[in-house]
C-alpha cells in the first residue's frame, strides 16, 4: 500500500536515515511536533511499510572483516522456483550482506563481507555447492567511496 508522504513526514524519515539512535522527543522537536503526535506518525510510517525498523552501522575493518566482493552470477536456470532456492541458499550464508537479482549480462548481483581471500574462498566453495551455474566472477573492492548513503526523500 502506498502512502502520501507530507513534508513532516519526509523530514521525520531524513532525520532518522542519517541518526536512527535519535529519541521519539528529539525528532519531534525538531520537525515541530508534539509527542504524541510524533508517535502517530511514526506508527503509521511503520504499518504502512515505508520505515522498516532501526539497525546500527557496524565498522567491517574493526571486526577484522577486511574484503569486500562483489560476486556475479550467470545461471541457465530462471524458472521461479529455482530462483527462490537459490535465493534462500544464499540466504544461509551469513557473509552475503546483500544478494540483487538483475538484468543484463548478469543474473545475479552478491555482496559478500569476509576475512580475507580464505573467507571468500569458503563463501565462494558453499555459494557453488549444490548448485549448477554457468559462472561466478568476483571483483574485489579496493576502497569504498561511498556507502549506506540516506535515500532522498525529498526528491
Amino acid at each position: 500500500m502506498k502512502r502520501e508522504l507530507d513534508h513532516i513526514d519526509r523530514q521525520i524519515l531524513d532525520l532518522l536515515q542519517k541518526d536512527a539512535s535519535l529519541s521519539q522527543r528529539d525528532v519531534a522537536e525538531r520537525v515541530g511536533l508534539s509527542q504524541n503526535a510524533m508517535w502517530r506518525r511514526l506508527k503509521r510510517l511503520e504499518e504502512s511499510g515505508i520505515l522498516l525498523g532501526a539497525r546500527m552501522r557496524l565498522d567491517p575493518q574493526a571486526l577484522g572483516l577486511d574484503l569486500t566482493v562483489f560476486v556475479m552470477v550467470r545461471t541457465r536456470n530462471h524458472s521461479m522456483e529455482w530462483a527462490e532456492g537459490f535465493r534462500k541458499h544464499v540466504g544461509r550464508i551469513p557473509q552475503v550482506a546483500e544478494m540483487h537479482r538483475i538484468g543484463g549480462d548478469w543474473d545475479y548481483m552478491l555482496k559478500i563481507v569476509t576475512r580475507g581471500m580464505s573467507g571468500y574462498d569458503a563463501v565462494y566453495r558453499r555459494l557453488t555447492t549444490g548448485y549448477e551455474l554457468d559462472t561466478v566472477t568476483g571483483f574485489f573492492s579496493m576502497e569504498t567511496m561511498l556507502e549506506d548513503r540516506p535515500l532522498d526523500v525529498f526528491g
